[in-house]
């Protein structure tokens, strides 16, 4: 049976990066029952109301949504059940200094498969106030404005008018 290699993405989290400033991100493992890795593989999870804390000196993605496999049996999973994250001491104690920091928290931005194993992308974030977010939004409309003339353009240049 060969090997899977790259990345394949299960879920992401889109509004992570529109409600927080991102400040750095970490790669950590998940320890997960069987039932939830064919969940996962069947492409089903949610990062939406999830979350990752510090408790006890071990980080713990919580409010995740994996739903229950459907072929499984009375084995199944709890869909909202915690999840600890597999991360390196240092960067276990990096996380825990940098939370002690008022107004951050860490937010999962994305669940994905590497090399056949699971990984979920958690990133030190800092809430974003509501003039951000207007920002944000003018930005991308200003982007995409952009983004319809320039190709108007070229069609236009390339003949190919309307």
């Amino acid at each position: 049976m060969p090997r899977e290699t790259g990345r394949k993405l299960v879920a992401q989290n889109k509004r992570a990066r529109y409600d927080y400033h991102i400040d750095d991100t970490w790669e950590a493992g998940l320890v997960l029952m069987g039932t939830e890795v064919k969940a996962l593989r069947a492409g089903r999870a949610s990062l939406v109301d999830g979350y990752a804390r510090v408790k006890d000196g071990e980080v713990w993605l919580e409010g995740v949504h994996i739903p229950e496999y459907l072929q499984g049996t009375w084995t199944n999973h709890a869909p909202r059940r915690p999840r600890k994250l597999l991360l390196h001491r240092r960067e276990i104690q990096r996380i825990i200094d940098k939370t002690k920091e008022p107004g951050l928290t860490l937010v999962p931005l994305s669940l994905y498969f590497k090399d056949g194993k699971a990984k979920v992308e958690i990133a030190l974030a800092r809430g974003k106030k509501s003039y951000d977010k207007r920002q944000a939004i003018a930005k991308r409309e200003a982007g995409r404005e952009m983004q319809k003339a320039r190709s108007a353009r070229l069609r236009a240049r390339a003949g190919g008018g309307a």
